[in-house]
């Protein structure tokens, strides 16, 4: 079998909405410039009405001269240039089953790529060839992987977009998720460093809100997206000690790791992170560092599948979790269901994002009652549904 053509597949859909889809950002490392700190947010398309939001996406068909294809994304269109320009002349005339290959002769080409941009593309890339296997084989992924573990994943309601300011929201929407079924609930900082006295009182009350919302059981996470400072996390430890947060995450920028090894060791509960870290090698120094608890590798940033397998592995050896970043529920469900339940015990599900991100798929991915079952699609459940597409067309560049 031989990759004839990779497509990279524009497309372009209207999503309905019940008002309007983000309310709020997150804290960002750039807050520390006042003129960033308001505006912006994590949306991927565009708000048409109160009830309607637009879907772009790019989706990479790999396609075989035997008919067997294989999907990756969505990924932006600045990733599918890279795949298109650089990564293209490689892949084509290859045999695409042959994964291993593949990712150590992409990784060696773009030796400006280690990191960033270019591995997502590889990531991309990378996701893709492990769905084509799994049509090849007519098999899910997870079985070719040594699974399933088991036959469902307990998943966490991960709430990036809501609204963090207004406590009668946050109990609301906190118990609204409780009510589904979730018992652990994510929620997102607003405030850093730079916000001041006024921002920790914020970031406080949030928590606050959560734990007197959710009784004593259900774990509360927390994320502070790379935006504090070692000083700034360990005031905000003290403040929050007491509702007792199953994690807190990405207290700094992924470079600073003594940062995240010297918070770890002052705080009293379990520090995440390196969400926006790649390979192997960038694992392995927060590994050593001794720097978390909690490893969040994102398949489709990190190395695609077949790297994230390689970090989960090196991780269990200093028994740390694995619980990869929800930017691809897809791809996460087949890693977490080959995993031990020890290693990956629960499973991120963006409730927000995953909106768009499984908008234009046929199968998409869904908790019920707090956990994701392990699906019996063969590959990754990559298939487009025609009927959210109202216009498509094929990046060259």
């Amino acid at each position: 079998m031989k990759i004839t053509n990779i497509r990279l597949r524009k497309v372009s859909g209207v999503m309905e909405t019940d008002g309007p889809l983000w309310e709020e950002r997150l804290v960002m490392p750039i807050d520390i410039y006042p003129e960033y700190r308001t505006g912006g947010s994590h949306a991927s398309g565009n708000q048409i009405d109160d009830g309607h939001y637009r879907v772009e996406a790019c989706f990479v068909q790999i396609e075989t001269d035997e008919g067997v294809i294989g999907i990756g994304g969505p990924i932006p269109d600045f990733h599918a240039y890279i795949i298109d320009q650089q990564l293209r002349p490689i892949l084509e005339g290859k045999d695409p089953r042959a994964t291993e290959l593949l990712w150590d002769q992409m990784h060696r080409l773009m030796v400006h790529g280690r990191q960033g941009e270019v591995m997502m593309a590889i990531s991309a890339v990378d996701c893709a060839l492990w769905d084509l296997k799994g049509r090849w084989l007519d098999q899910p992924v997870f079985r070719l992987l040594g699974g399933p573990t088991r036959s469902e994943v307990p998943a966490y309601a991960s709430m990036l977009g809501f609204d963090v300011e207004d406590p009668g929201r946050v109990a609301e929407r906190s118990k609204e998720y409780q009510e589904k079924g979730y018992r652990a609930q994510k929620w997102f900082f607003r405030h850093g460093p730079a916000s001041g006295p006024d921002g920790v009182r914020k970031n406080t009350e949030l928590v606050r809100t959560l734990r007197e919302t959710l009784g004593q059981d259900d774990d509360i996470m927390l994320d502070a997206w790379q935006s504090w400072d070692y000083q700034y996390a360990i005031r905000m430890a003290e403040e929050i000690a007491e509702f007792r947060p199953r994690w807190l995450e990405e207290v700094a920028m992924p470079d600073r790791i003594d940062t995240y090894a010297q918070v770890r060791a002052a705080v009293p509960f379990p520090l995440s992170g390196a969400e926006h870290e790649y390979t192997r090698w960038g694992f392995k120094r927060f590994i050593e560092a001794d720097a978390v608890d909690i490893l969040q590798p994102d398949i489709y940033w990190a190395g695609g599948l077949s790297e994230v397998l390689k970090i989960a592995a090196y991780a269990s050896v200093y028994d740390l979790s694995v619980i990869p970043h929800g930017h691809s529920t897809n791809a996460g469900i087949h890693f977490s269901a080959s995993q031990s339940p020890a290693t990956t015990w629960i499973q991120e599900y963006l409730v927000l994002w995953n909106r768009i991100h499984q908008f234009f798929l046929a199968d998409p991915v869904k908790p019920e009652n707090g956990v994701i079952k392990v699906p019996d699609h063969v590959g990754m459940g990559m298939d487009l549904d025609p009927a959210k597409i109202d216009s498509e067309e094929e990046l060259r560049f």
